[in-house]
């Protein structure tokens, strides 16, 4: 009876006739039911080369020098360049690739709580890894009180308990090396209006140390380093 009753309730009902499809057709609804798999699989794919690629250091320029300005406020790209440019002049090619590359990092708020807090947490990862050997600082005493990461301009490393920066660095205008470097200027915009100066009035009032080890840990090419201290802090006029 059952039997009778669905064949009568499903008398107008078809089997549904297979379509041949096209390669094409296959292509197109194979691409619409799986294309949101393909597109996160190559998401997450880019992403774990592209931290692969960080990790091991491919396809980026490998400084040989490494400077890290702790202010207040950010110095502008010109200023930035200019620096690098002036150590580069004085540097040499020390990962063997037929360049000298310097890379100067900042680390700088700009009045923002939020920004001077991530800026502190990315310094405190640079000196961790003894990333940066040169630092160009606006006030030595509040980083050396705060980090004691600076070793003496004779190379000797201040005890445990002195926090001073007496004698680890020195002014930009005291050393002749990077005193008579031509800076050119700076340039950017602000709020709809064309902020312009000299790098040289940035970097005059800026003080030039160098990292201590206390520890067999150190930064790359710690001796090819060295010598462009050398240079760049011969005949300085300490005062």
């Amino acid at each position: 009876m059952a039997s009778e009753y669905l064949k009568w309730k499903y008398r107008d009902v078809r089997p549904d006739v297979l379509v041949a499809m096209t390669p094409a057709k296959r292509r197109k609804n194979w691409w619409h039911y799986h294309k949101w798999q393909v597109l996160l699989g190559a998401a997450l794919l880019a992403s774990l080369i592209s931290i692969g690629r960080h990790a091991l250091g491919l396809g980026e320029t490998r400084p040989d020098y490494q400077i890290a300005y702790v202010g207040a406020n950010p110095l502008p790209k010109d200023t930035v360049l200019a620096v690098e440019h002036a150590f580069s002049s004085l540097g040499e090619d020390l990962n063997g690739d037929g360049k000298v590359s310097v890379r100067l990092t900042q680390y700088a708020g700009g009045g923002d709580a939020g920004a001077a807090y991530s800026a502190g947490i990315s310094l405190m990862g640079d000196l961790l890894e003894c990333q940066s050997y040169f630092f160009l600082l606006e006030d030595p005493e509040h980083f050396q009180t705060e980090y004691h990461s600076l070793c003496r301009l004779d190379g000797s490393l201040p005890a445990d308990s002195d926090s001073s920066a007496d004698s680890t660095c020195l002014a930009w205008s005291q050393c002749p090396a990077l005193a008579c470097q031509e800076l050119g200027s700076y340039s950017y915009s602000l709020l709809g209006e064309t902020i312009s100066g000299g790098n040289r009035a940035l970097v005059e009032p800026l003080f030039l140390g160098r990292r201590g080890f206390w520890t067999e840990k150190t930064t790359e090419y710690p001796e090819g380093c060295e010598a462009l201290w050398e240079r760049l802090t011969e005949g300085a006029k300490v005062s």
